[in-house]
């Protein structure tokens, strides 16, 4: 299991009256797992993109990989990327999206979730929870909670 970023219980952010004890335990743990799914999601899809978009534009640019292993220059890169556009935004598109990823997962982890943050995924649980089983995501949000609280 990964660890999971601090996370306070989640409030209102806009309501300052509001406390964090009033929020229950089971919610909490469902909020966790909702933050957990959407870790794994963008991962997957960054997986996905990096899958689909990189070896072609790699493979476009072979004939520039053979220039610069011959005589490697700032200006032949620059060149060879420059007069290759598509390969170039299939290069940059999975290399930002990673980089945006790991800020975000970085972020959450040292400074915990911001309180819109938890908010909004504490509202989707409790939207989730309020569908019941009809809900695609029931499974892994809702489903087992009231048996872990009870050990």
């Amino acid at each position: 299991m990964s660890s999971l970023p601090p996370l306070i219980n989640p409030i209102n952010p806009a309501d300052p009256s509001a406390s964090p004890e009033t929020i229950a335990p089971d919610l909490v743990l469902a909020i966790q797992r909702l933050h957990r799914l959407q870790v794994i999601a963008r991962w997957g899809f960054n997986g996905a993109v990096l899958l689909v978009l990189m070896p072609p534009s790699l493979w476009s640019l072979r004939g520039e990989f053979q220039l610069w292993l011959q005589h490697f220059t700032w200006a032949a890169l620059r060149y060879g990327l420059g007069f290759n556009p598509w390969a170039t935004l299939g290069l940059i598109v999975p290399i930002a999206l990673v980089t945006a990823t790991l800020v975000w997962h970085t972020r959450n982890i040292l400074q915990g979730l911001p309180d819109a943050e938890q908010y909004r995924l504490q509202q989707e649980a409790l939207k989730i929870r309020e569908q019941g089983r009809r809900h695609r995501l029931w499974r892994w949000v809702w489903e087992g909670i009231a048996e872990q609280q009870s050990d």
